[in-house]
């Protein structure tokens, strides 16, 4: 064969070839209409997709908005059920701090006043004023004074003596530098109320100092609440503070600190139902009771006791939200009216809602202030809880 032929057979070879690829690659590639299928395949698969997704987050929508109105509906029963427990009326006392010169030594008049603390801690009393029938005109517990042997400022050591045996102990030193009038209450008896905490005992609330201790920004102080731990609070605080703490539920074991909330110091009582405690006030005089009154309506309920007023078994008490009790004295609370430049009666009765002889047959001639607060609050105390039982009744 020529060269000429050869070249002719291998260029004929070669259009063959190329043919027959160039009609393969075409037979290979879709045409318009299946590339239009395709993606509308394709289009719909997405479109579902989507739609899935949508679906999926609506429905951790709805389970998140459940699981709030769920959570919600929890708290306002337990709230409701923090009502019915919860006590929403408070028991105050008043009585002279002459009461402390009945006794013979400066021992007794620190045991009289830690008797005086037990039977409000065992009755539950919310508020303790000593009042002044002596025109000392006292106003505060601070500070040195001479005369605590068996005469002196009776009203400052009683209010002393009385809030510190309120403090819980691993709050003392904090609060109660070492005073002369504090020198034989190593001899009482503990209170030992509710919010007296041992260092592991579980609680909602606690009563914590607040510490000199620096933090961080956006965070709160720390509270010392006799824990093995301290406490963060929600906000910053003045160091020195006595505040009353509620822990969060949920607590991180492996933490450095326990978290909690400052909440007012009457919600362990409204909410809980728990006693927390009695605050003290001083008052000038016997008319001072009343006029500084801490709540905003004052007492809607106040008793007087004395030997000479009306028989406490045939009282019938109506629900009220503050209740003030008013002991005298060695020589009564007409000794108090009658040192009172404020008041202009002679009659103590008319001072008060009830005038009642808590004990009427009383064997001695003379009951002591200490016994009549205990006479006294007992008498009432069943008077107390039906007059609220007809009241949750109704």
């Amino acid at each position: 064969m020529s060269s000429y032929n050869t070249r002719k057979c291998i260029q004929r070879g070669c259009l063959k070839m190329s043919e027959t690829s160039n009609f393969g690659k075409h037979k290979l590639q879709p045409n318009d209409g299946d590339q239009k299928i395709v993606w509308k395949k394709w289009k719909a698969g997405k479109k579902e997709e989507k739609k899935q997704i949508r679906e999926q987050k609506l429905i951790k929508k709805l389970e998140k908005q459940k699981l709030k109105e769920e959570q919600q509906q929890q708290e306002l029963q337990q709230q409701q059920e923090r009502r019915k427990k919860g006590r929403h009326y408070t028991v105050s006392i008043a009585l002279p701090g002459s009461v402390l010169d009945n006794a013979q030594s400066p021992e007794l008049r620190t045991y009289l006043a830690g008797q005086i603390a037990r039977a409000c801690a065992v009755f539950c009393v919310d508020e303790v004023v000593v009042f002044d029938e002596e025109d000392q005109d006292a106003k505060s517990v601070e500070g040195e004074f001479t005369g605590i042997g068996k005469k002196g400022q009776a009203c400052v050591q009683l209010a002393r003596i009385l809030q510190y045996l309120e403090c819980p102990q691993y709050l003392r030193k904090s609060f109660f530098p070492k005073h002369q009038d504090l020198q034989f209450a190593g001899l009482l008896n503990p209170l030992d109320s509710p919010h007296h905490m041992r260092m592991d005992d579980e609680s909602e609330f606690r009563e914590g100092v607040v510490l000199d201790r620096p933090s961080k920004p956006g965070k709160g102080s720390f509270v010392n609440c006799g824990m093995r731990k301290e406490v963060r609070i929600d906000r910053r605080l003045q160091a020195g503070l006595r505040v009353t703490v509620r822990l969060h539920s949920s607590q991180n074991p492996d933490g450095k600190v326990y978290k909690g909330e400052v909440v007012a110091p009457h919600l362990p009582r409204t909410e809980a139902g728990l006693y927390w405690g009695y605050s003290v006030r001083l008052a000038s005089c016997l008319s001072n009771v009343f006029a500084e009154c801490p709540h905003k309506e004052g007492y809607d309920l106040t008793i007087g006791t004395s030997e000479k007023g009306s028989s406490v078994d045939s009282v019938t008490l109506s629900p009220f939200k503050h209740v003030l009790v008013v002991f005298g004295g060695l020589q009564g609370l007409e000794a108090s009216v009658d040192t009172d430049q404020n008041l202009n009666v002679t009659d103590p009765s008319v001072l008060f809602d009830l005038y009642l002889n808590t004990c009427p047959t009383q064997g001695s001639r003379t009951i002591r202030t200490e016994e009549a607060i205990l006479i006294s609050l007992s008498g009432l105390r069943p008077k107390v809880a039906a007059a609220f039982q007809d009241s949750s009744a109704g």
